[in-house]
């Protein structure tokens, strides 16, 4: 079972990283070249849709499942416990980041309203994209350093 936990908080949080590098190095630099229109209407439309059984089972089941194995492995204690209590304390910035900064700016852009009855679309787009940017590098970070920490625990279980 401690084998099992770590396996799967890895690959999903894994997935979390490369979702969040995603939009990092191709997502938000492609709405950049685009214009204040399309930009906060595509980012509402996908603001709404990410929020799906398969995101939220591993963004919230990631958190868990790295919990669960730095529960399991209080008794073994070592490096493996080091490197899953890290991975909790890197992924729990992750949740942070998103839950009270990148959360409140995408429910602000939504309360805008739809795209046609939005009198000044470049001065919505501006209180929200570098803004957003600059916490989705943040948290792009901080997933891939839970990742990382990961696969060290499980590295650091074979020796």
């Amino acid at each position: 079972m401690r084998t099992f936990s770590l396996a799967a908080a890895t690959g999903l949080t894994g997935l979390m990283a490369g979702l969040f590098f995603a939009y990092t190095c191709s997502v938000m630099p492609g709405l950049a070249a685009v214009d204040d229109r399309t930009f906060v209407g595509t980012m509402q439309s996908i603001n709404r849709r990410i929020l799906n059984g398969w995101f939220l089972a591993a963004f919230l089941g990631a958190a868990l499942l790295i919990g669960v194995a730095a529960a399991l492995h209080l008794t073994v204690g070592g490096p493996v416990l080091a490197w899953t209590v890290a991975a909790l304390g890197c992924y729990g910035a992750t949740l942070v980041i998103t839950m009270r900064l990148s959360v409140p700016l995408n429910d602000r852009l939504d309360a805008a309203g739809p795209v046609d009855r939005i009198a000044d679309l470049r001065a919505v787009r501006e209180s929200f994209e570098s803004t957003w940017v600059r916490w989705n590098l943040l948290r792009t970070v901080t997933n891939v350093a839970a990742f990382a920490c990961l696969v060290a625990a499980l590295l650091s279980r074979r020796t």
